[in-house]
């Protein structure tokens, strides 16, 4: 999934080719927020000719997407015409499941949240109770906003996972959802399409789209009820041949450790839950900045951005925590060693996930991604 504008393949068709065209002139006026953006300068901005621009942006404000925005001051030729998005012209859903609760926000184009609800959920219960409990948060949220298109669904959930075909795998703890297909079975109950991630996979998304968020190859680390990574390298949120990257808490630190509900001894994200189930936060800081540091080495990143319920209960305690560990190694000419390494926080705890599962669905109508699902 491409975070940045996309090309248009060799061969396109017309009809895929005139949406890349718009795509790209729609990203360009979400861009340009609320002061708008001139005709002249989203030709400049996508390489299109003015008069391709004028004919996009005439279909756009005949669907609604679009709206003047006033005149700009002339410097020397007439005043130009401004442009700007609608934000509330279309929406997305966005769904946490997460193994103990549910968060469904309702975002607009512009990637704002215009409504938040929140629930328990028992991810271990029968499929077709915590299908019902998405359903009907959907249902709350198509209310808030009765009258505007909804574009679909993004659901978000702990791996692992076929994100291609919106199929869940033996997520930990849970082995009864292996094989069965979410993406369907929701998009049955709620007539409309649905997008089917990892949580921390949607995370990173939101993160790598949002204005100030962070640039280039950073990894996303969500520590909550569960352990996980999300990647953005090159640009593109990475998932892998069989879109199963990001397992980061099962990798080993210890052979002869702890077991993990995977099956295995050791791993990273049955040691920091443990260190926190004690209440020794600060080996659960240095645990997951020990699996960090790894990850900085593996990638070659300078950025490592933390999230999730228990890293927001004690953000200071695990970023230095992380940082600590990650600078050590570096000192010593390991991973990381010449390079500055920046730990920070995504703000909102659980929330990026929620909203990053609402870009799933948004993010291909800016051409940010190649296609959707893919």
């Amino acid at each position: 999934m491409n975070t940045s504008r996309a090309k248009a393949p060799a061969g396109v068709n017309l009809p895929a080719l005139r949406h890349h065209n718009a795509a790209l002139v729609l990203d360009l006026l979400r861009g340009a927020g609320a002061e708008g953006i001139s005709r002249l300068e989203l030709a400049e901005g996508t390489g299109l000719t003015p008069q391709a621009v004028s004919k996009i942006t005439a279909r756009l404000r005949e669907d609604g997407l679009a709206v003047g925005a006033g005149l700009r001051p002339s410097t020397g030729g007439k005043p130009r015409t401004v442009l700007r998005l609608v934000p509330d012209a279309q929406f997305a859903v966005g769904l946490h499941l997460d193994r103990d609760g549910l968060t469904a926000v309702l975002v607009d184009l512009a990637g704002r949240s215009v409504a938040v609800t929140r629930a328990p959920l028992d991810f271990g219960a029968p499929a077709e109770k915590v299908l019902g409990d998405a359903a009907e948060a959907v249902r709350d949220l198509r209310a808030a906003e009765p009258h505007k298109p909804l574009l679909g669904v993004g659901v978000a959930v702990p791996g692992p996972l076929d994100h291609r075909d919106g199929v869940l795998h033996r997520v930990t703890g849970f082995p009864q959802w292996d094989g069965y297909p979410l993406r369907d079975a929701l998009a049955e109950r709620t007539g409309l399409p649905v997008v089917v991630d990892k949580d921390t996979n949607a995370a990173a998304l939101a993160l790598a789209l949002a204005r100030g968020g962070p640039s280039g190859d950073f990894a996303y680390l969500h520590l909550g009820t569960g352990l996980g990574a999300g990647l953005v390298l090159g640009g593109e949120v990475h998932r892998g041949a069989r879109t199963g990257a990001g397992e980061f808490g099962h990798q080993t630190l210890q052979l002869d450790g702890p077991l993990c509900e995977c099956g295995g001894r050791g791993c990273i994200e049955a040691l920091c839950l443990a260190a926190e189930a004690r209440g020794d936060r600060g080996e659960a800081a240095r645990v997951l900045g020990t699996g960090a540091a790894n990850l900085v080495g593996l990638l070659d990143i300078d950025r490592v951005v933390l999230g999730g319920r228990t890293v927001a209960a004690d953000e200071d305690a695990y970023v230095r925590g992380v940082r600590a560990v990650i600078e050590e190694r570096a000192a010593r000419g390991g991973a990381g060693a010449g390079v500055s390494v920046t730990v920070t926080v995504a703000a909102g705890g659980d929330r990026p996930v929620a909203e990053g599962a609402a870009q799933l669905v948004l993010a291909p109508v800016f051409g940010r991604v190649g296609e959707r699902g893919a």
